[in-house]
Parts: structure tokens; sequence; C-alpha cells
């Protein structure tokens, strides 16, 4: 499996495979950059197709991890890990405490947190075999209500820099999965005024959110071509694509996705279309930034937490400006704030 002429290989400063007989672990864990400080980056579980999937999964990740820790200002490298397997079928103490003892291996070079089907639960046990892990109960503990507050923030920005107004009364929005992030972005949503259309795969999820929200459910497809005012991605990445594109009548993509971008060139071509996106990595960030809190000198302050989470809102709309002044994507533009950061620091 070659893994350094990979067009997503981009100068990772560590790329380990682990596995564990006993347990059935089989794990890639990605280290992309720690010029700003340790690698900090969720684990997701996921039943991937292939091995060559997950290590494309982990390497894209683990990149996005240190541009979006650098444009959230945070002391924080990039990495990301991802066990595969289905997380309904291979779950077990016995594996979480053996990736815990890989992640000790690694001495800090890379700190783990929760991320798609791991949870708070997950990562205690992987903390019984190591401390290089953060987002622990009683300590800044599930991420995912920060992360959504920040995605409802940055639809708010889209709106204004779009629209002039931040009023979401009758906002058509399209959300495309409905895990833990999804669903408290809807009851943000809901709360002002949204008319909400949901999908996923998971049927429980779509009622809980119908029932709760008043949402409307469609199709896993059919969610593209809705007449809406912003679609949402908030499942796995890549749904903004050659396919894709040409079917979203949406002016606004934002939503708390990873790598939503299928390819960079998409960036430009949406942005000619005349919708605007709320490049993933920054709309997304407030999970992380609630992690950080953890290891603050002070201690974790939620307050603290919500107020840097809230700052999402400006970086965003300076993102924004600099794309229309320059005529440029705002994903380039969020590449390059975060490089300029990444190179002068803090």
């Amino acid at each position: 499996m070659a893994v350094f002429n990979r067009v997503d290989f981009d100068n990772h400063e560590q790329v380990v495979f682990c596995s564990d007989k006993e347990s059935g672990l089989r794990a890639i864990i990605a280290v992309h950059n720690t010029n700003l400080g340790p690698a900090v980056g969720g684990c997701r579980m996921w039943d991937y197709a292939s091995d060559d999937d997950a290590v494309v999964d982990a390497l894209r990740l683990s990149k996005g991890m240190t541009y979006k820790n650098a444009v959230a200002r945070l002391p924080f490298g990039g990495g990301k890990s991802v066990i595969i397997g289905n997380a309904k079928e291979i779950k077990s103490e016995q594996l979480f405490r053996a990736f815990g003892r890989q992640l000790e291996r690694l001495n800090g070079s890379y700190y783990s947190v929760e991320d798609v089907n791991i949870t708070c639960d997950d990562v205690a046990i992987m903390n019984k075999e190591t401390n290089y892990v953060l987002g622990l109960e009683g300590k800044s503990g599930n991420p995912s209500p920060f992360t959504a507050y920040g995605t409802f923030l940055g639809i708010k920005a889209a709106l204004q820099h779009q629209r002039g107004h931040q009023d979401l009364s009758g906002i058509k929005v399209a959300v495309q999965g409905l895990g833990a992030v999804a669903y408290g972005l809807c009851k943000h949503l809901h709360d002002a005024g949204a008319a909400l259309f949901v999908t996923d795969i998971n049927q429980v999820a779509i009622d809980r959110v119908v029932n709760d929200f008043a949402a409307t459910a469609v199709g896993i497809d059919e969610i593209y071509d809705l007449d809406v005012d912003v679609y949402a991605p908030c499942a796995l990445g890549a749904t903004v694509n050659d396919a894709t594109i040409p079917r979203i009548k949406a002016t606004i993509i934002a939503g708390c996705a990873n790598n939503q971008l299928a390819e960079s060139r998409h960036g430009e071509i949406i942005r000619e279309k005349g919708i605007l996106y709320a490049p993933d990595y920054v709309i997304n960030a407030g999970g992380i930034i609630n992690v950080y809190y953890e290891t603050a000198p002070e201690g974790y302050s939620a307050e603290a937490s919500n107020k840097h989470v809230e700052g999402i809102f400006k970086t965003l709309t300076e993102i924004f400006s600099r794309s229309e002044k320059e005529q440029k994507s705002t994903h380039l533009i969020a590449d390059e704030l975060a490089q300029e950061i990444i190179k002068n620091g803090l």
C-alpha cells in the first residue's frame, strides 16, 4: 500500500498502522503537522470498503485538523485516527484499551478525541491505557453541542454576508445526516424559525428530528434537488461533487461535515455558480475549541469556550469578504489564512 505518492499525502509527519490480534483492532493514525503544538483530532470508527479508503480518510482528515486548529487559533497541530470496522459489531473494552496503548506509544505527538461512532465512554476506556486523550466527561465532555453551535453561527454569518441579515425565519435548510452534531444544529435552526428538510440512513434519527422539530423527511438522494436556501452537509465528506453540484439549488452551503468538497476545484465551480460556501474546517471548529479549554491552565470553562466558538462568525465574515474582494473561492482563502498562521505562529 503506497502512501508517499498519494495525492492526499501532504508531507505528513507520521502515518502509523496499528493492529492487535486479540481485540481485532485495525487502525490508522495520521499526524499531519505539529508546528503549533501536539496534533489533536478525532478518532472515528467506520466500516471502510477498503484499507485504501481508510488511509485516504486519515490523510485528508488529519490535514483538515491542522488547518482547523490553526484558523481557530488553537495551540494544536493536526492529526486524526480511524478504526476500521462496523461500530455496531466490533466495539469492546478490549479494543479501545488496545487503541489506547497505541496512542501511548506515540508519546504525546497525537491526542485523540471523539468523532464519528466514538463516544465519550469509548474515550474514557482509552484513558485507562493513556493520558493522550481529550474530551473526557467531567472535563470538557461531549464536544457535539459546541460544534453544533458554531455551525449555526456559520450559517448566520453566511446569511449576513449574502443577504444582509441573520434572520432565519422561513429560511429553508436541507440537513444531510442527523448525528449528534446535526441534531443540535437542527434544534438551533428550528428555534430560530427555519424550515427543516432532513435525511439520514438511520430512520430512528430521522423520526426523532421530524418529531422534535417539525422537520420534513426526504430521500437520501432527494436532498440535493430541493428548492432550499441552505444545504447543510452533516454526514461524511465529498458530497459536493461533479454529480451533485448541477442539482444543488441552495445559494449557501454550510454544514458540519468534514471534507465537503470532493476536490478543490469544486470550490471554484460553486463560487462561479453563485453559491457561498462556508469552509468546513472553519465552520465546524466548535468541538475542538471546546476540547482546548480542557487543557487551559486556569481549568475548563464552558463560558470561555462558548465565547471562543462565537469567533467563528467573525472568522467566516473575514473569509467571505476576502473571497469577494479577491474573486477567489472561500476554501482557498481559508487555506491561505491557515498557512499564514502555521508559518508565523499564533
